[in-house]
């Protein structure tokens, strides 16, 4: 059995969930999510917690266990203080500027490319070269934020490009002269 599936998820006093079959409903002060759980997993509510079972011990519902529980985790801690990723913009020339649900990247191309947030997505930007990406569903979270680092990813010899706060970049040496 997993580890984390195990472990019981606990409901912050500000959170509601609400549980029909496999449809599970999430309701917070940031908003609402909800999501089909697979047919092999259960989600029981006991006062204050929620714990994921498999309905039986079959393979399929040992695989998926785990993960039904990380999701139905996400989604709680996300209504409840929700999800952010932040990137930083290395280059001479690089920036970005945010207008409402648009982006605007000026990475070295020959135009600036713009890009429009999904609903429930917030992007803002610290000194031309921070990107914060907000919102409650961590993954749409993550998938914006791979796409803007897609748009320029850091390259080894210069280090220039779009990466993760923090995010090492091994360098590579260039070519030696005589």
């Amino acid at each position: 059995m997993s580890r984390i599936g195990k472990r019981p998820i606990t409901i912050p006093n500000k959170v509601t969930v609400d549980i029909q079959g496999r449809h599970i409903t999430v309701k917070g002060p940031k908003g609402t999510l909800a999501r089909e759980l697979p047919g092999l997993i259960a989600v029981e509510q006991n006062g204050e917690t929620l714990q994921v079972v498999p309905q039986n011990n079959s393979r399929m519902a040992r695989q998926r266990y785990g993960l039904s529980r990380t999701l139905v985790a996400n989604m709680v801690e996300g209504v409840d203080r929700g999800f952010e990723k932040r990137l930083q913009i290395q280059g001479v020339g690089y920036r970005a500027q945010a207008q409402g649900k648009k982006l605007t990247l000026n990475v070295g191309y020959s135009k600036p490319v713009e890009m429009d947030m999904p609903d429930g997505i917030q992007v803002a930007v610290d000194r031309n070269t921070e990107i914060t990406i907000s919102g409650i569903d961590k993954e749409v979270v993550g998938n914006v934020a791979a796409k803007i680092r897609g748009v320029r990813p850091p390259e080894p010899y210069k280090g220039k490009g779009i990466r993760y706060l923090n995010e090492v970049v091994r360098r590579k040496a260039g070519k030696t002269g005589k």
